[in-house]
């Protein structure tokens, strides 16, 4: 698979991918078409000869065009909710933590913010190349160790501890799930069954013998079609990859919206609990 095609803006790729179709059918018009034509010369009704193999191999092609299209949409739209439950489990992971008593509460909150900034910052980055940053997991890793070593009270706070490492554990689900389906997408066998067929494609419209105006416009639609659905599938393909891809908008939401302190918040000192009078 051609990786670096997923760094090309949406519209360019949209114009590559018919540009080379297009190109590809028009010169083999020009080149293999007297060729083809001139081999085929004394076989009478060769147009309809050709449309009948033209439609069928459309039938086959078209439905694994279509499936692939299909496939590729609904692995992004499972992924796409692995990402929103870890966010909301991220989110409700934070509320957790935020009854929590001082200093575990701000030691706790703080680790859970870097985490949080790195997904966003550090993780996405890298898995739209198709890499993995090693430091979210140190950063889960610290928070968790540090989580263990609370050691609750009272009954009320045994219950919070139980509820967060619960939340805790589910958040670590979802990242793993996430993180495991940075490279998921279509084999590499169907890509080389797709571009074979393509070619097919190509090398069946080459053999109508209709005038040369008229076969450049029939053959540059028709590739148009073709190039205009493996575009789609591609751009489909690797959810965490191109700009047609799963972002980390939800994430920054809740971070936003919970862990990102004010400018007003960070200028202000924390004030400590206070201490309860020895009687």
């Amino acid at each position: 698979m051609f990786f670096w095609i997923y760094d090309l803006p949406t519209p360019t790729l949209a114009l590559l991918f018919a540009a080379l179709f297009v190109g590809i059918t028009w010169a083999g018009i020009i080149f293999i078409s007297p060729i083809l034509k001139f081999w085929v010369k004394r076989q009478e009704g060769i147009n309809d000869i050709v449309g009948y193999a033209l439609g069928a191999f459309g039938v086959f092609y078209g439905l694994l065009l279509g499936l692939l299209a299909v496939s590729s949409y609904e692995n992004s739209s499972e992924l796409e909710g692995i990402v929103s439950s870890e966010a909301a489990a991220l989110a409700g992971l934070w509320r957790d933590v935020d009854n929590y008593p001082e200093p575990t509460r701000t030691s706790l909150q703080d680790k859970l913010r870097t985490y949080s900034e790195n997904i966003i910052d550090g993780e996405w980055p890298a898995q739209r190349k198709g890499k993995m940053d090693t430091k979210g997991v140190q950063l889960a890793t610290q928070f968790q160790r540090e989580l263990c070593q609370f050691k609750p009270a009272d009954v009320s706070e045994q219950i919070l501890h139980a509820e967060t490492m619960r939340a805790f554990n589910h958040m670590v689900e979802f990242r793993s799930k996430r993180i495991q389906n940075t490279n998921s997408g279509i084999p590499g066998v169907m890509w080389w069954v797709v571009m074979v067929g393509a070619c097919i494609n190509t090398l069946i419209i080459m053999f109508f013998r209709v005038r040369f105006d008229i076969h450049l416009v029939i053959g540059g639609l028709l590739s148009l079609v073709v190039g205009s659905l493996i575009f789609l599938v591609a751009a489909l393909d690797y959810p965490f990859r191109g700009e047609v891809s799963i972002g980390p908008d939800r994430i920054r939401v809740i971070y936003n919206a919970l862990m990102k302190k004010s400018p007003e918040a960070a200028a202000i000192p924390a004030v400590p609990e206070p201490v309860p009078a020895k009687p």
